[in-house]
């Protein structure tokens, strides 16, 4: 690749982060809002915390995919494009 193509990958790195901070911080949120309320029903039916294994299912991935991107900061360090 370009070193101009690096700083346009560079760039959509850059907005897939906040991406996936907005989205894990939202994913969590639902998580947390749905096990306080499941603590504050009467009913405590552990059926309950198998859709709550949907976000934490999205967390992780979009963890893991944030993983692969670090190839492309290190060939960004080593051409001293940050």
């Amino acid at each position: 690749m370009t070193d101009a193509e690096l700083l346009d990958e560079k760039k959509k790195l850059k907005d897939s982060k906040v991406l996936h901070a907005t989205l894990i911080g939202f994913m969590a949120g639902i998580l947390i809002f749905g096990v306080v309320s499941w603590s504050l029903s009467s009913q405590k039916h552990v059926g309950f915390f198998i859709p709550m294994l949907i976000p934490v299912l999205f967390i992780y991935k979009m963890i893991k995919n944030s993983k692969k991107n670090t190839e492309l900061e290190e060939v960004l360090k080593e051409r001293r494009l940050d």
